[in-house]
């Protein structure tokens, strides 16, 4: 299952050169990644006040191609492997069918004194 999310890009969002800071895209797949964590059924505010939290392991990003302001641009989430405790998944920022940037995350989940813990069950049961 592919999630997507619209972000349209800001002013705020470009460089001096009218393009999008390449930081950005890090925060644009951040907020996929909430909405598709929503649409799975995770309310994120009741696994904090439980003591847990979503952390990013890891990220292996590509910038092939700049977007600039006022794009419309499509953030497809979509999970490429998992276990217990770690997921992987794979995000690709789109201006139409072109694939601007793309990233591999690797999500955790943590209690709030740092030690990793099982992902909800709901992801779990996703991965398999």
């Amino acid at each position: 299952m592919i999630h997507r999310f619209p972000v349209r890009v800001y002013y705020e969002d470009t460089d001096l050169a009218g393009i999008v800071y390449y930081a950005n895209y890090l925060k644009f797949i951040e907020r996929a990644r909430s909405e598709w964590v929503r649409e799975l059924g995770i309310d994120q505010a009741q696994m904090k006040a439980e003591g847990l939290v979503f952390a990013v392991r890891r990220v292996e990003a590509d910038y092939l191609s700049p977007a600039r302001y006022d794009d419309e641009l499509t953030v497809e989430t979509s999970m490429q492997a998992g276990s217990g405790v770690r997921l992987i998944v794979r995000q690709d920022v789109k201006r139409g069918e072109e694939v601007l940037f793309s990233a591999r995350v690797t999500i955790i989940c943590m209690t709030a004194q740092g030690a990793v813990a099982r992902l909800p069950a709901a992801i779990r049961q996703s991965v398999h």
